[in-house]
């Protein structure tokens, strides 16, 4: 029998047990996880049998996931980064919400509502989530490229948009419902001058209060030398700068969370900021999904097909293909335009956010919401099979944008075809950030034949401006490691601290080539074990080189603990 449950603690079990179960057998089955978590919130909703989820609290706890993910976008972002696509973002969002809110308009229409309601339900499948397209940049590791930037702008535009039409909905609802003189003006132009002024007044707090406050408590925090209170302090900027601006400022929570990670991503803090808040960061974000799927009622794909299958042309190819021609307009190679308009092809929380003010405010009536939720669902399963079909055109796709554009003009045309390299006898790095920059530093000096495998777009060029070959890509994945040439290879280096990753690659080069040399880096004994497991030769864990350099240190003092020679002469033992 199917009960209500409000407890929190049955919430986040349960829907990450699911979450988990189900994302698991979408990936066994070529699927993207995000159906398998979307999946799972349907199962907990209230229009399936067996245990009912608390939806309220779900939701609460979906937004949490929003603000930790767009905080860690914010990390990666700055605002040069967002003014260097303004060209490209501010017509071009503003021309989609256009487009998107007047099919949505024509649709509703067809549907026999007054037109008051049809602009407001058109509204709703006008604003994609960023959830979706936040982690769709993420997987494929383009949250640095141009793409990414068009994609993160585009978002932070949309949101400061919906902003303004949240506020401005109330005072024109009566306008909207058809009422003579419904509208004051004095009223209207209070609300949207406020609005300005406080979207305007929390930029300028981030930028120029925000800017030195957040990095100096951090800092501060990094001399207690606690990890904990680090990971404390993440948090709390995270969720309490979103809440504030929430609050004070009024604007959306993802919008504070991601002026809270740009303004700290100038900090040298802020990769370590990012590697501490990203466990909570990917299981909040899961719950986000899971909320989703709870809202889904399956009876609507029986109720209204034909409305259903209006509005998913509305946001998969009226919204999605709008992007893709303003992007295309300002000069962005075809390759670009199409993966941002497929991530732009689906809408979320902030549909959500406007069906509901819309029914509030009697401008929409409940059987819209369950279309807009419907829609939602149904475009977010469909959005990795349009990414998927993209990523099948992507030779014709690469080898057109060839020829429209200039050589290495953007990082993406370096990687349009992954050749298996020549080096013969060579070094292939994996990673090169702290560590695995002075590995690749010391083997160029030695004379090594170095290839090195990095999935940052700044530092491939970097790198390869230094004049050293590279692969840009996740070298966890078969096609990138087959082209390192590993079967020609005398030593592997694996120096990127991600464990799980490093795990699969060793695998992975060890079946390429069972006689090749693997060293790995590790941060913890069972990851060590697990390295070997996995076919490492040797895996040097930090911990342990640390405490062996001052046990040499200390074998080479005497035992009466005199200094020895080279110790007066002040020059430190060599390990």
């Amino acid at each position: 029998m199917a009960h209500d449950s409000s407890s929190l603690i049955a919430i986040i079990v349960i829907g990450l047990v699911l979450a988990f179960v189900l994302g698991a057998i979408a990936h066994r089955l070529k699927i993207s996880p995000l159906v398998g978590y979307l999946l799972a919130g349907v199962v907990v909703g209230p229009f399936t049998p067996g245990f009912v989820a608390n939806q309220e609290l779900a939701a609460q706890l979906a937004e949490i996931g929003v603000i930790l993910l767009m905080f860690g976008v914010g990390l990666h972002f700055s605002l040069a980064d967002i003014l260097s696509v303004r060209r490209i973002v501010f017509p071009g969002a503003t021309v989609q919400i256009v487009v998107s809110t007047l099919l949505g308009t024509i649709v509703a229409r067809l549907m026999g509502w007054s037109w008051g309601v049809d602009v407001v339900f058109g509204l709703c499948f006008s604003v994609a989530s960023t959830v979706v397209v936040m982690r769709t940049m993420q997987e494929r590791r383009l949250i640095d490229s141009e793409r990414g930037r068009i994609a993160i702008g585009w978002l932070v535009f949309q949101d400061l948009l919906t902003v303004i039409v949240l506020v401005l909905l109330p005072p024109l609802s009566g306008l909207l419902k058809g009422e003579a003189g419904a509208v004051d003006l004095g009223a209207l132009a209070l609300a949207l001058g406020l609005t300005l002024a406080k979207v305007v007044g929390f930029i300028a707090v981030m930028l120029v209060i925000g800017r030195r406050v957040i990095p100096a408590i951090l800092h501060y925090i990094v001399h207690t030398g606690s990890r904990e209170l680090f990971r404390l302090a993440v948090l709390s900027v995270a969720l309490g700068v979103a809440f504030l601006a929430a609050e004070l400022f009024g604007v959306s929570f993802a919008l504070g969370a991601f002026f809270a990670g740009m303004v700290l991503s100038e900090s040298q803090l802020s990769q370590q900021a990012a590697e501490e808040s990203l466990p909570l960061r990917d299981a909040f974000a899961v719950l986000f999904f899971v909320s989703v799927g709870m809202l889904f009622d399956p009876a609507v794909l029986v109720r209204e097909p034909l409305s259903l299958i209006g509005m998913l042309l509305v946001v998969m190819v009226g919204g999605a293909g709008t992007a893709v021609l303003m992007i295309r307009a300002f000069g962005s190679p075809l390759g670009t335009a199409l993966l941002v308009g497929a991530g732009l092809a689906q809408i979320g929380e902030f549909s959500f956010i406007l069906a509901d003010l819309g029914i509030g405010l009697g401008l929409l009536p409940p059987s819209g919401r369950d279309l807009v939720l419907a829609t939602s669902i149904l475009s977010i399963l469909a959005n990795p099979i349009l990414l998927a079909a993209i990523d099948r055109l992507r030779p014709w796709i690469d080898r057109r944008d060839g020829k429209l554009a200039p050589p290495d003009a953007d990082i993406e045309a370096m990687r349009e075809e992954l050749r298996m390299t020549g080096l013969q006898g060579h070094a292939v790095l994996v990673g090169f950030g702290r560590v695995g920059s002075l590995v690749g530093d010391a083997l160029r000096q030695r004379g090594w034949p170095l290839l090195v495998i990095e999935d940052s777009v700044e530092t491939v060029k970097r790198v390869r401006a230094a004049g050293t070959e590279t692969i840009f890509g996740n070298a966890a994945e078969d096609r990138v490691l087959a082209a390192a040439n590993l079967a020609a290879a005398r030593i592997l280096l694996v120096a990127i601290p991600n464990g799980f990753e490093a795990c699969e690659i060793v695998k992975h080069a060890r079946a390429l080539n069972p006689g090749l040399e693997i060293v790995a880096r590790a941060h913890f004994d069972a990851e060590v074990d697990q390295l070997v497991q996995f076919g490492a030769d040797i895996v040097i864990m930090g911990e342990r080189e640390i405490a062996r350099t001052m046990i040499e240190y200390v074998r080479d003092l005497s035992v009466d603990g005199a200094p020895r020679e080279a110790q007066r002469a002040g020059v430190p033992p060599q390990p």
